[in-house]
């Protein structure tokens, strides 16, 4: 079916016309559900590898089918109950028991509403199940409220803006940068002159649980945004990094630096904000973080500043190194960080897409607000870069 369908680009009902009658007489105790599964799991699979095969990463002529996938469509086929899934097959109702799960509870008692399609593949003596969720948000905002959101490798720069004039900026220290080269180095260690296959290795790198930290960070810093933009009735501005931009910057860049590239969260996050009660906007973030948001003079070059400031903890005061980098343009010091994500606010509210804000009405300073992720939504230090921004 995959390979029918990547030949002809047909639809669902095109591959029941041609396959249907074929597998009924090859195997007449295959359930009809088995079968219209396979039609969606093969048109999903043939525009996966069309849209790859246009971005250049594959090199095959057809897809290959590794492992397969069997898809339910219909929901009186199976059921969820508590802590089991039960399906239907040609020999009656069989039961999978699944562990304790905190992602499942948190949608299944959140609101959201449990779509009709389930997928599952088996693996060896396990089964993995895939669960799709829909929930319907009804979202207010004013177009003139703006929080523009600049995903950095170290830290998330946010801008809001109020009836179209800049109000706060804040800076949610991820640290995912040295997170994925710390992680990185581990790893390096722990496969040092060994194989990744023996029991042991297998066993270290998965404690090492990467992903998890990363996810929990990013969804920390989701849920900033969120309660950020829910507060201030704002839209949600982003940077639009699609993947031929992402593929851009690796070409450009040595080994190690491809690496942080791949790293980078920056689709995880926006798919997060997506799944949120909010407007989502994206912006081209090209020039954001080269113009002078006031004059909209080009910024030559970005010096390096450390700023080290106390973080309370829970049995000690840790001292945290922040590193700026800074650039002074018309009297006036700017922060590259700061800038992109004003200027990326600034092309969502000026129509012709200009980075470039309108005169000043009175500067005043605003505060550069520092967000900790694990210590919640308020920001609990607030750094002030001498006349870095100005309110206008």
């Amino acid at each position: 079916m995959v390979s029918y369908a990547v030949e002809h680009k047909v639809s669902q009902s095109t591959l029941h016309k041609v396959f249907y009658e074929k597998f009924r007489e090859r195997y007449p105790w295959l359930p009809t559900r088995v079968i219209k599964g396979a039609y969606r799991d093969a048109v999903r699979r043939a525009k996966s590898f069309r849209e790859r095969v246009k971005r250049g990463k594959v090199y095959k002529n057809k897809p290959e089918v590794r492992r397969v996938t069997i898809t339910y469509s219909d929901s009186q086929d199976w059921r969820l109950g508590d802590g089991v899934i039960e399906l239907r097959t040609h020999r009656g109702w069989v039961e999978l028991h699944y562990r304790n799960h905190k992602q499942l509870h948190r949608y299944l008692y959140g609101g959201w509403r449990l779509a009709s399609e389930l997928r599952f593949k088996i693996l060896g003596k396990k089964v993995v199940v895939y669960l799709s969720f829909t929930r319907e948000f009804e979202v207010c905002y004013n177009p003139r409220n703006v929080v523009a959101v600049d995903v950095n490798e170290n830290n998330v720069t946010v801008a809001l803006f109020k009836d179209g004039a800049l109000a706060d900026v804040y800076r949610v220290e991820t640290v995912l940068g040295r997170v994925v080269i710390a992680y990185s180095e581990r790893r390096k260690r722990i496969t040092q002159g060994r194989s990744t296959k023996t029991r042991e290795v297998r066993k270290r790198l998965k404690n090492l649980c990467e992903k998890e930290r990363k996810l929990d960070v990013l969804r920390k810093t989701a849920r900033f945004i969120e309660t950020l933009a829910v507060e201030n009735r704002a839209v949600v501005v982003v940077g639009n990094i699609n993947e031929k931009a992402k593929e851009k910057m690796e070409r450009d860049a040595n080994s190690k630096l491809r690496h942080r590239i791949h790293q980078w969260s920056v689709k995880k996050l926006i798919e997060l904000l997506d799944e949120k009660p909010i407007h989502v906007v994206k912006v081209s973030e090209r020039g954001t973080s080269s113009r002078d948001p006031y004059t909209g003079k080009r910024i030559k070059k970005f010096e390096p500043l450390v700023i080290r400031t106390a973080v309370k903890g829970l049995k000690r005061v840790k001292v945290m190194k922040i590193v700026f980098r800074v650039a002074k343009v018309s009297g006036r010091v700017l922060e590259r960080d700061a800038v992109g994500a004003i200027n990326i606010g600034l092309k969502y509210l000026n129509t012709d897409g200009s980075p470039v804000a309108l005169g000043s009405t009175g500067a005043h300073d605003v505060w550069v607000k520092l967000v900790i992720p694990h210590r919640g939504p308020t920001p609990q230090t607030r750094l002030k870069l001498s006349t870095a921004i100005h309110k206008h």
